[in-house]
């Protein structure tokens, strides 16, 4: 699915994503991520090989909320959910997480900021569904 541009433009934006996988007892977990774009996949890093890791390599179904700064014509504030399909790729964590970083702490900050970190997981998302409340519904 072609991501919307009002999408990528609140992803570019460095507001906080809440990625939800599923517990193999089919339970929600869900954490706060940094997320990017490669094309009209979804990425976020991860260095260890954590829950979420675990849970997309078992399951890959997955959902993104991120709230919007803007509020609706009603003066609900805007969000969006983006469900879709995940696939875990080995390596490449550290180089997306400083690029991230630059987005979601400062630039020219150093992310991560261990000597050697390991290489990590990068998680790409593609994005099946979107609904929430805003432009992209609409």
């Amino acid at each position: 699915m072609k991501i919307p541009q009002s999408v990528r433009a609140l992803i570019e934006s460095g507001t906080p994503a809440h990625l939800v996988t599923l517990n193999r007892d089919g339970s929600p977990q869900m954490t706060v991520v940094w997320i990017g774009l490669d094309g009209d996949e979804i990425i976020t890093g991860h260095l260890m090989a954590n829950q979420k890791v675990k849970n997309i390599r078992r399951d890959g179904r997955v959902a993104i909320s991120m709230q919007s700064p803007e509020k609706n014509a009603m003066g609900l504030t805007q969000y969006v959910v983006l469900h879709g399909d995940a696939h875990i790729v080995e390596g490449g964590a550290p180089e997306l997480l400083q690029k991230l970083a630059w987005i979601y702490i400062a630039q020219g900050v150093k992310f991560p900021t261990m000597e050697n970190p390991p290489a990590g997981f990068v998680t790409h998302i593609q994005v099946k569904r979107i609904t929430g409340v805003g432009s992209w519904t609409d």
